[in-house]
């Protein structure tokens, strides 16, 4: 992974962490729409991980390290995750 592991680390572990506190939330049988926020809060750090992480394959592993031979495949692999997300 070319990403800055040390962001993508603190942003994981932020979401986990959420994670956590939104399961206690549940347990603690807590009103509805706060939780709710804090599962959009823990999706947005999720979404911005991924941001970081496509972006980091796109500018090395599809830019900087593929050769005319496989870049149509890579830039197509990119496509389908993309699609995905925007789903």
């Amino acid at each position: 992974m070319k990403a800055d592991r040390t962001k993508i680390e603190k942003l994981l572990k932020t979401a986990r962490g959420q994670l956590d506190g939104i399961l206690r939330m549940v347990e603690q049988d807590r009103y509805c729409i706060d939780i709710s926020t804090q599962i959009m809060a823990a999706q947005a750090i999720l979404t911005k991980v991924n941001r970081e992480i496509l972006l980091a394959h796109m500018n090395n592993c599809i830019l900087k390290e593929t050769d005319e031979s496989n870049r149509e495949e890579r830039i197509t692999e990119l496509t389908h995750v993309m699609e995905k997300l925007l789903k």
